[in-house]
């Protein structure tokens, strides 16, 4: 069977490139074309589009890329009708992926398939309706969002686990580097590490990297070490750690995980993988307007909490550092609760644990290929 994926950044590259692994094995004569990345691309099939050409966050950088976020819409439109997949697959990236939903439902007889449901729990609860109309099954990874469809919005949906917590099962269980090696292969020093994670966008880079370079200086027993992100060239950290003692590692965020004391860790996936990984956090997040994206965040945004260990949980494990919340003093602050030997780091490690049952064991990309082919079979 012919199969269109369609990704918007990192993480979306990383989980589609693993379900492509598992389309194959149920699949033998599987042919893939997407809009995606490296790591899809090393799975074989077209790379139509790489996720960089894509990937633009916050209202200005869209508005002023509107004519180029078009002209990708409308050739991944034309594509998919000319190349006439059995199924469309969407991974997150709900700006683009329901659009080409939308028209794909109502221009040709081709299935669409949501891997990773669009947060609309969250924010643009509406889109409900599109996704009602428009996508034939929803994939979800997350535990909490069965009630919020199924009883909420009485649209059945599969859960089959979460990507991310197979990811750093199998990470766990493959590696065997000791630290003294990777810190010797990276050149960093012996200090304990404080590991620095501040997202895989641009913009977020710029926004909170360099608190959290200033809040975490003044522990001067630990190391900072940055996880430069997929897809993000290492040149472009220069601006922001020139003059300090931070170190970088690239395409490593999980083996610097595995070695850290603790992190400061934009919102996102990446908050989920440190807890995994038993790594105390505190989630920093930067916007515009804070007082404005607060009074937001308590009246319009649907949500208790920003980082999926907090969602998963459905209580305050990690401190949250939102808007009018975020400042190097309280980074600095809620830092020094949870560095080693502080009675803030068994609580938040106990929390982890929790959100680690509630995920579950299944394996996610192994469940939803299976899930897939056999309702592609099905007709």
């Amino acid at each position: 069977m012919k199969y269109y994926l369609i990704v918007g950044e990192a993480s979306g590259d990383l989980h589609a490139s693993h379900l492509m692994k598992a389309l194959k094995k149920q699949d033998s004569e599987a042919e893939f074309r997407f809009f995606g990345g490296d790591l899809m691309a090393a799975e074989g099939g077209q790379l139509v589009k790489h996720y960089r050409e894509l990937a633009y966050m916050g209202f200005i950088p869209v508005l002023l890329h509107l004519p180029t976020i078009f002209r990708n819409m409308s050739f991944c439109k034309k594509d998919i009708k000319s190349w006439n997949p059995d199924v469309v697959i969407l991974v997150d990236y709900p700006g683009f992926n329901l659009k080409i939903a939308k028209y794909v439902h109502s221009h040709t007889h081709v299935p669409v398939f949501y891997y990773i449901s669009p947060k609309i729990w969250a924010w643009k609860e509406y889109r409900i309706k599109n996704i009602k109309r428009d996508v034939d099954e929803l994939f979800s990874i997350l535990p909490f969002e069965i009630p919020f469809f199924e009883q909420k919005h009485h649209y059945s949906i599969h859960y089959v686990g979460n990507p991310t917590a197979d990811e750093v099962r199998q990470f766990q269980t493959e590696y065997c580097e000791e630290k003294s090696d990777f810190v010797n292969r990276n050149k960093l020093t012996d200090k304990p590490i404080i590991a620095l994670l501040a997202g895989s966008r641009l913009q977020e880079i710029k926004d909170n990297l360099p608190a959290m370079v200033e809040a975490a200086k003044d522990f001067t027993d630990y190391q900072m070490v940055l996880a430069g992100a997929p897809g993000i060239d290492p040149s472009y950290y220069n601006q922001f750690l020139k003059g300090t003692d931070v170190r970088m590692v690239h395409n490593e965020t999980f083996a610097l995980l595995k070695h850290s004391s603790a992190a400061l860790v934009t919102s996102g996936t990446a908050t989920l993988e440190t807890a995994l990984f038993d790594v105390p956090q505190v989630v920093c997040y930067k916007t515009p307007v804070p007082h404005l994206v607060r009074f937001a965040y308590n009246h319009v945004i649907k949500c208790k909490y920003i980082s999926l260990v907090n969602l998963i949980a459905d209580e305050e494990v990690v401190q949250e550092l939102l808007a009018d919340r975020f400042s190097v003093h309280n980074i600095r602050e809620e830092l020094s609760k949870i560095l080693p030997g502080q009675l803030g780091r068994e609580t938040m490690l106990q929390g982890y644990r929790k959100v680690r049952k509630l995920l579950g064991n299944s394996e996610a990309p192994a469940n939803a290929g299976r899930l897939m082919t056999e309702l592609l079979m099905k007709g």
